[in-house]
């Protein structure tokens, strides 16, 4: 049973769901731009069974707060060590998606002492000149015209044809988080995230490390997690067949065996 609680951290109202254990080992969620901790649901079910699994809304998502920008990849993770503060979770595994993954790394970079491990799902370490002008392209649409006119767009990135084909609900679930995006919240995080460059740095990340990504990823492929793999020491790639951008709802058993593993292997540090 998780309970969903509004905590006050680093100056933002955020939301957050709390499940499993209390004395668990636990492990933090960090969820995509243009979705919400509802994203991990699959995961969140498997994790809680050994361990304290805390699913969070990025500042401008879901259920936390959207104050108008500007927002920096150095706020978000400030909101998160916050929120970790404010549960008393003095170290933790880290597990990020997207813009999640980016999240983390900077957590990993800044504040490692905080992790027992990282997983990097289907993320990038460094946005090259032509995915800053598609970031820009998208702010002006959801600027002028709304999440609409970003959905369709975004859920033939996130999911296979045969998977978004075959009518699966999960793939409604995740139009109606886009949708319900505020704009304000996109923006921010998509000016936060427009400047990453962070591959060069990577090597003095120490905290063990598992790459997940989607083999049929069109915005962030296998190629592009290998260097993220190659320049953290000692990193793990596992590369997903069948699998988009949100290979945790579309590889949603697969996902949770491979993070029950790796976190598992780690226990509490």
């Amino acid at each position: 049973m998780s309970q969903v609680r509004q905590i006050e951290a680093n100056g933002l109202s955020q939301c957050v769901e709390i499940a499993g254990p209390a004395d668990a080992p636990a492990v933090v969620l960090s969820h995509s731009l243009a979705c919400s901790r509802a994203m991990w649901r699959p995961q969140i079910e498997a994790l809680a069974k050994d361990h304290l699994v805390v699913a969070y809304d990025t500042r401008g998502h879901g259920g936390t707060a959207a104050p108008d920008g500007p927002y920096d990849l150095e706020l978000l993770a400030a909101d998160l060590l916050g929120l970790a503060e404010a549960l008393t979770l003095p170290r933790f595994h880290f597990v990020g998606l997207s813009m999640g993954g980016m999240i983390g790394q900077q957590l990993a970079l800044t504040a490692p002492g905080k992790l027992i491990s990282l997983t990097l799902c289907a993320t990038t370490s460094r946005i090259p000149p032509e995915g800053r002008k598609a970031f820009d392209e998208r702010i002006a649409a959801a600027e002028s015209q709304g999440m609409a006119a970003l959905a369709e767009a975004t859920l033939a990135r996130w999911f296979t044809e045969p998977f978004r084909a075959a009518g699966r609900p999960e793939v409604e679930a995740i139009r109606q988080l886009i949708l319900a995006t505020p704009v304000a919240g996109f923006v921010g995080c998509c000016r936060a995230i427009q400047p990453l460059d962070l591959t060069d740095r990577l090597p003095a990340v120490r905290t063990p490390t598992l790459v997940l990504a989607g083999q049929d990823d069109p915005g962030m492929p296998p190629a592009v997690m290998q260097t993220i793999k190659e320049q953290i020491p000692g990193a793990q790639l596992c590369v997903l067949a069948h699998a988009a951008h949100l290979l945790n709802v579309e590889q949603a058993e697969t996902t949770s065996g491979l993070l029950r593993s790796f976190i598992g292997a780690h226990g509490r540090g």
